[in-house]
């Protein structure tokens, strides 16, 4: 026995030791034990997953935080880094066990430089996504990344998770659009790789793995990042149409005829517009007659006066005289382009108030997206009774948010007790038709199973040996996108 509280005193010693280190690597405003300040970053965005942590802190620069690593590797200690925590797949939150701390990098908030000729921004980790935005439209360049989580996304986690968003189809998601990083390793140095370097031949690209590795390789502390001029002109569309497959259709007749004008093309069926026609206060249909699927399209030229307005207007009333488009409007002004987008990004929103749904974020090959959403829609529906599928999103690059609604009058537990089997369905289905159960949100704990249960043994074999390879303590924040090897069963 006394043995044993000798343990637990030299235990808690040892604990608040390393509190008290940990409080002077940051200073008082880096660092907190307060359940109340805590409290809102230890649940995700979602609500979905809750957590624990020893303590928040908040580095104000990157050697703060190569020192903060340095200790929690000494101490074994994990770290989970956060940045806007607007993570869908809990990727963000700690372990209720509290053994973690919690990493912010919300004070590293630093645009470093932007530098309009070179179409280049060296951002901090913590940069909003919107601040950015704003940063580059002063100098005449635009950043060709958005989402709906723009103004409390951060530039970090969008490296981290590798983000898309709705201009992937002209721009592609981060990796492409990142032209340097800085990050922390596990053992606490710094990698130092922010020159924007078009060729470099000098073995492992680290920049890519550090890119979408959900911070379980190191801690993203800035980045390089590729601008592109403002845009003179946009232009805004709305189509109704019949099918994914006319929407693929109209989309390839666009790019031959407006190219590299097309930045955004949005499939919506007709069910995701009713809801947000019904949710959403002061939307309306921009079409006067219903369609079962509409299409969104945003083109945008980069000189004033021009004629993209002309060739978008021929393009879609040849569209319709092919029988491809029914109807289709082009927004009138920057209110109405607005309004349009609104609808678009409103259906997350519009689907909390219908109800709870089991949300999967796939991808296949472009050409197979509207055959795989017209045949495994209905599939999944025959297969739960009740249940609705609302397909939408980035049909130009083969990524769709393919959302399974609950029956009417489910029980609360519905989503909790029939998700994991219809998420199963959903990941077969994609995984036969070689996609992706993650095509922009990540891993996260949410998938880590399904990635595990789907993966080829060369993929996990890959991933864990790339870990432990860069890792060997596993403190990087634990639990996330690598499922663990399973130990073997005695003889």
């Amino acid at each position: 026995m006394a043995s044993l509280i000798s343990a637990a005193v030299h235990m808690a010693t040892s604990s608040r030791l390393f509190l008290e280190q940990l409080a002077a690597l940051v200073g008082p405003r880096g660092f907190t034990t307060d359940a109340d300040a805590m409290a809102p970053w230890l649940t995700d965005w979602r609500g979905r997953y809750h957590g624990a942590a020893a303590a928040l802190v908040s580095p104000a620069n990157t050697e703060e935080v190569a020192a903060v690593v340095r200790l929690c590797a000494d101490h074994n200690v994990a770290i989970v880094p956060q940045g806007g925590n607007t993570s869908m797949v809990g990727g963000a939150t700690p372990s209720p066990d509290g053994g973690a701390i919690l990493l912010s990098l919300r004070r590293m908030n630093r645009i470093r430089s932007l530098l309009p000729d070179s179409n280049l921004a060296v951002c901090e980790a913590g940069v909003i996504l919107a601040n950015l935005h704003d940063a580059a439209a002063e100098k005449g360049r635009r950043f060709p990344l958005t989402l709906g989580a723009k103004g409390s996304a951060t530039i970090g986690g969008l490296v981290s998770t590798n983000a898309g968003g709705t201009q992937v189809l002209r721009f592609g998601t981060m990796r492409g659009l990142v032209a340097g990083i800085e990050a922390v390793l596990p053992d606490g140095s710094i990698h130092s790789a922010l020159a924007p370097l078009k060729k470099d031949n000098r073995g492992y690209d680290l920049k890519s793995l550090l890119i979408g590795a959900e911070g379980t390789l190191g801690i993203v502390t800035a980045a390089t990042l590729t601008l592109v001029p403002a845009f003179a002109e946009r232009r805004v569309a709305w189509v109704g149409l019949n099918d994914p497959e006319a929407a693929l259709t109209l989309l390839r007749r666009l790019e031959a005829a407006l190219p590299d004008a097309v930045e955004s093309l949005e499939l919506i069926p007709a069910h995701a517009l009713d809801l947000v026609l019904a949710h959403i206060p002061g939307t309306r249909a921009p079409l006067d007659a219903p369609h079962p699927w509409h299409v969104l399209i945003e083109a945008t030229a980069p000189e004033s006066p021009s004629t993209l307005g002309d060739r978008l207007t021929a393009e879609l009333e040849s569209a319709i005289e092919a029988d491809i488009v029914k109807d289709a409007t082009i927004a009138a002004s920057l209110a109405q382009d607005d309004a349009f987008w609104r609808i678009r990004d409103s259906i997350s929103e519009a689907e909390r108030a219908g109800g709870v749904a089991a949300k999967h974020d796939i991808s296949v090959p472009v050409s197979y997206m509207p055959r795989f959403m017209m045949e495994t829609a209905p599939a999944v529906e025959r297969a739960f009774a009740g249940t609705g599928v609302i397909a939408f999103g980035h049909l130009g690059d083969g990524n769709v948010h393919f959302n399974v609604m609950a029956p009417a009058g489910a029980p609360p537990d519905w989503l909790a007790s029939e998700a994991p089997a219809i998420s199963a369905f959903v990941h077969d289905a994609v995984t036969a038709a070689g996609g992706s159960i993650s095509a922009e949100h990540g891993i996260g704990q949410m998938k880590i199973d399904e990635l595990e249960r789907l993966s080829s043994p060369a993929r996990l074999n890959a991933l864990r040996a790339i870990k432990t390879a860069l890792d060997p303590k596993g403190i990087m924040n634990p639990g996330k996108l690598v499922p663990l090897a399973k130990k073997p069963r005695p003889s």
